[in-house]
């Protein structure tokens, strides 16, 4: 028997501006208020306000807290300063992706955020992996928004003064409609932005103060799945799964040069191979041909018309005006510039390995003008 669906805190909310509702991971939540294209554009020119509360906030405290969570991810603690928010990935003992998630020193204890979709498995699995000792509170009172884009700073500025000294992957705690809020410069658009966590009992009076600047629209996920594609950035259960390692998935960047080396992690012996020899398959970015956008399922085929690789992520790009997809495909094809063909719906499409991200990324890094 299912679960039955949950409501956000910010339900009629999004229900009386217009807010189109779908079941995603487990709660109904916006896809459209407007249209996808309009918001995705917005959000790419302006600042959009993204409701993410469906996302795990965990607190993992007490001692032996880092080195309980250094065995099962990649990420060296040991080095993570202060506020610092570290993406990081959660690894099964064969070395597959249990979930992608951020990771934060917060004084005496570690804040992570954690996927939707994925947070009652990732719960259980950290109650039964980490040391006896160590306390993990889901902040089930705390909601989580999102905002994106050029102006997002400009606009947040305005309400929390102050917060437009933090730099990308940099955070902080402030005060915003009088309720304590944690922000940091982040978020998974590929624009500047930031994440905020505040309050449930605080979220409406914040929605509404952040969409009633002028730059500010509400965006659903419709446009958040387009504006993060563009981004190159990976879906976990799309892109990123428990039978997926961090080589296959092109983000070795996770794996902390101390961890490589040492190991003492989960699946580490399956990841130190893949990094010597080269894995299988790994994920790539493809400019599709043509104006039909090729979908997740899409198979890679070869001369023969035997699949060798799948489609993990496509769509449309508003941005670009083409399509775009990521998919996984043997090593000796990802390589730019290298042709693929794509069996979906009846037809045969062409893809050509690009680099990612497909628009660049503009994160507000230490050292750039404001």
């Amino acid at each position: 028997m299912s679960e039955p669906e949950q409501t956000l805190p910010l339900d009629g909310w999004h229900r009386a501006r217009g807010g189109r509702m779908v079941p995603f991971a487990g709660y109904q939540m916006p896809v459209q208020y407007e249209g996808i294209i309009a918001e995705h554009l917005w959000t790419r020119s302006s600042a959009g306000l993204f409701d993410v509360s469906h996302m795990g906030q965990l607190i993992v405290a007490g001692d032996g807290a880092e080195k309980g969570l250094e065995a099962l991810l990649p990420a060296d603690l040991m080095i993570l300063k202060e506020a610092r928010p570290k993406y990081s990935l959660l690894l099964n003992h064969e070395g597959g992706i249990i979930d992608d998630l951020m990771i934060t020193r917060r004084g005496a204890h570690f804040y992570l955020v954690v996927n939707g979709a994925t947070k009652a498995g990732d719960i259980a699995h950290l109650e039964a992996t980490l040391p006896r000792g160590i306390v993990l509170d889901h902040m089930k009172e705390q909601a989580l928004l999102a905002l994106q884009g050029p102006k997002a700073v400009e606009a947040l500025a305005r309400l929390v003064p102050g917060v437009e000294a933090l730099t990308f992957m940099t955070a902080g705690a402030f005060e915003l409609a009088g309720a304590k809020a944690w922000i940091s410069r982040s978020g998974y658009t590929g624009e500047d932005g930031f994440e905020i966590s505040v309050p449930a009992a605080s979220v409406e009076k914040v929605a509404d103060l952040l969409a009633g600047q002028p730059e500010v629209k509400p965006i659903g996920l419709g446009a958040r799945d387009s504006l993060r594609l563009e981004a190159g950035l990976p879906l976990y259960g799309h892109d990123l799964g428990h039978d997926t390692s961090p080589v296959e998935a092109d983000l070795v960047f996770a794996l902390s040069k101390r961890r490589r080396a040492e190991g003492g992690f989960f699946g580490w012996h399956r990841i130190a191979r893949e990094l010597a020899e080269g894995p299988i398959r790994k994920r790539v970015g493809l400019a599709v041909e043509g104006r039909q956008p090729v979908r997740e399922g899409a198979m890679m085929v070869d001369a023969e018309g035997s699949e060798v690789g799948k489609v993990t992520s496509g769509g449309f790009s508003p941005s670009l005006g083409a399509p775009i997809a990521m998919a996984y495909v043997p090593l000796a094809y990802a390589v730019l510039g290298a042709k693929i063909s794509l069996a979906s719906r009846g037809r045969i499409f062409t893809g050509t390995v690009t680099a990612l991200p497909f628009v660049p990324h503009r994160y507000h890094r230490k050292g750039a003008p404001q």
